[in-house]
């Protein structure tokens, strides 16, 4: 039975995400994967930013954090392939976007029914789960309309002393 053979991807940096090698049952393959069930096509851009976006559980993270993630890992990617690529994973549904403040966009990686606190002053989004909290009494959509979700922010800022 022939082996897989792992290529080499030069040596390894502390501190630094370097996507496995591509294997049957491994992440990168479960993750090319995915890319073709939501219809995109795993290039190796996507798939080496899918792997730092997914590869660290749920989490909050901006463009430009992830543009400061793949830097580090060296993933040669410039800022507005990281934009594209997050337009387009939220449009297929592997992210959800948070706009705060018409200022500045979050992506989660926590697609579930979920709200979400932010702290003020530190910029930072936290998950609420969706069953801790209940909206009731929502408008009536426009006739054609139909509401789609519902998301509650919940900004929070540290008490004065």
């Amino acid at each position: 039975m022939d082996q897989p053979v792992q290529k080499n991807h030069g040596p390894v940096r502390p501190g630094v995400a370097r996507p496995p090698v591509s294997l049957a049952g491994c992440p990168v393959h479960d993750l090319k994967h995915r890319l073709r069930a939501v219809g995109l096509r795993p290039t190796r851009q996507r798939v080496a930013l899918g792997w730092l976006l997914f590869a660290r559980g749920d989490r909050h993270l901006t463009a430009e954090t992830l543009f400061d993630e793949a830097q580090r890992a060296r993933v040669p990617v410039s800022l507005a392939t990281i934009y594209n690529t997050l337009n387009q994973f939220s449009h297929v549904g592997l992210l959800r976007q948070i706009a705060m403040d018409g200022t500045r966009t979050y992506f989660d990686t926590n697609i579930s029914d979920h709200h979400h606190f932010f702290v003020e002053g530190e910029e930072k989004l936290m998950d609420i789960p969706g069953h801790d909290l209940s909206v009731s009494n929502l408008p009536e959509p426009p006739d054609g309309m139909e509401i789609a979700r519902v998301e509650v922010v919940v900004r929070l800022r540290k008490k004065d002393a």
